[in-house]
C-alpha cells in the first residue's frame, strides 16, 4: 500500500463514528450504590438517609419511565446527573461526584430522539443501570 494510500485510509477510519460500546447496567448499578444512594436509596425509590436533610425530596427513579408516558426520559436523566441541566436541590449539577463522571473518552448513547449524545462510559453505564429499575 503506497504512503499516500495509507494516509487517506488513517484520514478515512477516523472520520467514521466510534464504535457503540454497550452499556453495562452492572457496572452502572456499582456506580450508583457507591454515589448515588445516600439520596435516592438503595432501591431508587428517592429514600436515602440523607434524603430528609434535602430542602427537595429526590425523585423515585423507579417510576422515571412512568412519568414520561412510558418511555424512559434518557436524555432528561443523563443532562441532570451530568450537570447540563441544572438540578435546584443540587445547587446546580451533581457536585458530589461529579468529576467521577468524566472520562477521557466519551461514547455515543442515544436518546429519544434518536440522535447520539457524547457521554463517559460511567455515565452510559449509570444510565443504563436506571432503565433496569423502571417497573420494579
Amino acid at each position: 500500500m503506497s504512503m499516500g494510500l495509507r494516509v487517506l485510509t488513517v484520514a478515512l477510519a477516523a472520520t467514521l463514528p466510534a464504535q457503540a460500546q454497550e452499556a453495562d447496567p452492572r457496572a452502572g448499578r456499582d456506580f450508583f450504590q457507591t454515589y448515588c444512594w445516600q439520596c435516592h436509596g438503595k432501591s431508587g425509590a428517592g429514600t436515602g438517609p440523607m434524603a430528609e436533610m434535602l430542602a427537595i425530596a429526590p425523585p423515585d427513579l423507579t417510576t422515571l419511565s412512568d412519568r414520561n408516558g412510558g418511555t424512559f426520559p434518557t436524555e432528561q436523566t443523563l443532562m441532570q446527573i451530568d450537570g447540563r441541566s441544572p438540578l435546584l436541590a443540587h445547587g446546580g449539577d451533581m457536585p458530589i461526584f461529579g468529576a467521577f463522571l468524566e472520562a477521557d473518552q466519551n461514547v455515543p448513547l442515544k436518546v429519544e430522539s434518536g440522535q447520539p449524545v457524547l457521554v463517559s462510559p460511567e455515565l452510559a453505564n449509570l444510565i443504563s443501570y436506571l432503565q433496569s429499575l423502571q417497573g420494579e
